[in-house]
């Protein structure tokens, strides 16, 4: 009879899978990392679509601050956006909300 350890490491296509999974999960979480971050991702979940003025309104952050976080949260995928003019209206990516859900789950 043959042993087999319980704990081997993954192989070929699942190797790849789980190093691709953790790059993903890694870019979300960078996104994040920022506690101003985190306020705008409930704020969004609280309002369902937002104007990025309302934002700096709830944020003791400039408004500047606020664009910037925003853009980072955009680039991961959390987050997605539009301009009206002057306008940006800002509202969260259920999907991306999910895919960090099932990532986190992994680990």
């Amino acid at each position: 009879m043959k042993f087999e350890p319980l704990c081997c490491p993954p192989t070929g296509d699942a190797k790849t899978a789980i190093q691709e999974s953790d790059a993903e999960f890694a870019q979300l979480a960078a996104a994040l990392g920022h506690p101003a971050r985190v306020a705008i991702i409930r704020f969004l979940k609280q309002k369902g679509v937002c104007i990025c003025g309302e934002i700096v309104e709830v944020l003791p952050l400039a408004q500047s601050t606020v664009s910037q976080h925003l853009k980072t949260l955009k680039e991961a995928g959390l987050v997605q956006g539009e301009t009206d003019g002057p306008r940006s209206c800002y509202c969260l990516n259920p999907a991306a909300l999910e895919r960090l859900r099932v990532l986190l789950g992994d680990l």
